[in-house]
């Protein structure tokens, strides 16, 4: 068992794809593979399987898709297939019933360095709060979200432009190795777990990462030119940073904005204020400086360089 654990894999987005494979070409024993139901999307609103279903019926994996975690049945599916060992990134919170079933534990991959940033989007805050550095974590599971032992965190640098996709692409790859890294001392009884409360001497510096919904989107031009720039870089590309500008003729404009570029320089204009020469550029003055347009979405269109949009409506913000 120790040399080649039976592991059931639990996971649903592209992030969770990395890890699986590289347990699939590290010829790792996956019995296993547990994933979101399919749901619908897009106008059609037709059934779409998650990215790690797509995967494991690419490989012929064992796959299973609960709609209650806590269902009878897909329990005793589960128990009968001896897991040895779990492991879990980017899934839902599994009940005990779940993570206490292996004898060798079931470990969660996490995208921050335990105990930071906890949560459901870790990526996104450490760059909305403008850190330097983040990293992965792996860690047993237990009772309460993102608390249990520590068994490996890895550490990378987060550069001054990096958006949360790039950032996202980063950890993905750092952690699917980190995940195979905590398998195989797990498997051969190498490991020396750390408690996260011996990490935490003073927990008012604890940050979180909590979900990100829509109506926390929006961006306030009455900050800095360094949070608004943090904030647009942490939402892109999703779920994105939005804002509403009205142009000339007095007609509101909804934008989403993935890319933008900082100016730090003082000035007199209003926070808000829009500045355009009509073709190349457009940006809005805040307290301290502009922030630079250069990749946005209008309502119902395509996303489209700052320089394609102010084609067809540069004059209405002349």
């Amino acid at each position: 068992m120790k040399d080649h654990p039976r592991i059931i894999f639990f996971g649903t987005p592209d992030f969770a794809v990395a890890s699986l494979d590289a347990l699939i070409l590290s010829e790792y024993n996956v019995i296993g593979v547990v994933t979101a139901p399919d749901k619908p999307s897009g106008r059609g609103m037709h059934l779409k399987s998650s990215p790690v279903k797509q995967y494991a019926l690419k490989k012929g994996l064992h796959l299973l898709q609960p709609e209650n975690l806590k269902d009878p049945m897909f329990l005793k599916e589960l128990k009968s297939l001896l897991p040895d060992l779990q492991v879990v990134v980017a899934f839902r919170m599994l009940p005990v019933e779940i993570w206490s079933m292996p004898p060798l534990g079931t470990f969660n991959l996490h995208a921050s360095l335990l105990p930071q940033y906890r949560g459901a989007a870790p990526i996104n805050w450490a760059i909305i709060n403008g850190e330097k550095e983040t990293g992965v974590t792996t860690f047993f599971i237990n009772e309460k979200i993102d608390t249990g032992n520590i068994i490996y965190s890895r550490k990378i640098w987060i550069d001054p432009d990096e958006t949360a996709g790039e950032l996202h692409d980063q950890l993905m790859k750092t952690g699917a190795k980190l995940v195979i890294e905590t398998v195989t001392a797990i498997a051969n009884n190498k490991i020396q777990v750390v408690s996260q409360e011996l990490l935490m001497p003073d927990k008012n510096n604890i940050k979180k990462a909590p979900k990100i919904f829509k109506e926390h989107c929006r961006i306030n031009w009455n900050d800095n030119v360094a949070n608004i720039y943090n904030f647009i870089r942490g939402m892109s590309p999703s779920p994105c940073a939005y804002t509403t500008l009205t142009s000339s003729d007095g007609t509101p404009h909804y934008l989403k904005i993935y890319k933008a570029k900082p100016e730090f320089l003082f000035h007199n204009f209003p926070p808000g204020q829009i500045l355009t020469d009509g073709h190349s550029y457009l940006k809005i003055a805040v307290r301290d400086g502009f922030i630079q347009l250069s990749e946005i979405q209008p309502a119902g269109r395509k996303a489209l360089s700052i320089a394609d949009f102010l084609r067809g409506a540069g004059r209405l913000f002349s």
